[in-house]
């Protein structure tokens, strides 16, 4: 569900006005999560890394409102919830997207994911997934370690979906880290409301 936001009553509406006209509005950084407590609880508890740090990046992105935020016909709306577009890698070296429900629980969550993985795993071709607006477009590079990451774009296209970029987790002194970009349209958030979703992707992937 969706419904429109009261740009007038904005503290941003300014914000929004001057950098909506860009012919390219996304900004972009990477940082490093810690994610050896996450990765050792998936270990104990036979989860699958991947579908568990992608279903606490959609906790914390849901959590806050500037992810939940579209632009749609120049009206921004505003979602209950925003779900995963999310690139399925295959064995052959090729990918496709996918269309995953966001749901609070992870077993909710995994079960749907693992079908829709495997879906995308037994076809070809990219399968564009109709989901409309209210998702955020995830990739995992498992096998980069990235410090910087550009998108390719379509600037016809108005594109207001943030973009999450999972890199590769290496081990020193027994600390995991792994790389995360984060793009998102500068129309609808700042490096402030990224920062608040570091922050909070960083505390739940720290829950043993």
């Amino acid at each position: 569900m969706r419904k429109l936001y009261d740009l007038e009553k904005w503290a941003r509406k300014d914000h929004f006005n001057f950098f909506n006209n860009f012919e390219e509005p996304f900004f972009g950084v990477v940082v490093e999560i810690d994610c050896t407590i996450a990765y050792h609880k998936c270990k104990k508890e036979g989860k699958g890394f991947f579908l568990y740090y992608l279903h606490q990046a959609l906790i914390a992105a849901n959590s806050i409102e500037n992810f939940r935020l579209r632009i749609e016909d120049n009206q921004i709306y505003i979602y209950d919830y925003v779900h995963a577009s999310a690139v399925i890698n295959r064995p052959d070296g090729t990918f496709g997207f996918s269309y995953i429900d966001y749901s609070p629980e992870f077993e909710d969550f995994e079960a749907a994911a693992k079908k829709e993985i495997e879906k995308v795993q037994n076809t070809q071709g990219l399968i564009p997934a109709g989901s409309g607006a209210n998702v955020i477009h995830i990739s995992a590079m498992p096998w980069l370690k990235f410090t910087s990451l550009s998108h390719a774009r379509s600037f016809t296209f108005k594109d207001s979906c943030p973009k999450f970029s999972f890199g590769k987790m290496t081990d020193k002194n027994g600390k995991k880290s792994m790389p995360i970009s984060i793009h998102v349209n500068h129309a609808l958030a700042d490096g402030y409301h990224v920062s608040l979703f570091v922050d909070e992707f960083q505390k739940k992937m720290n829950v043993y």
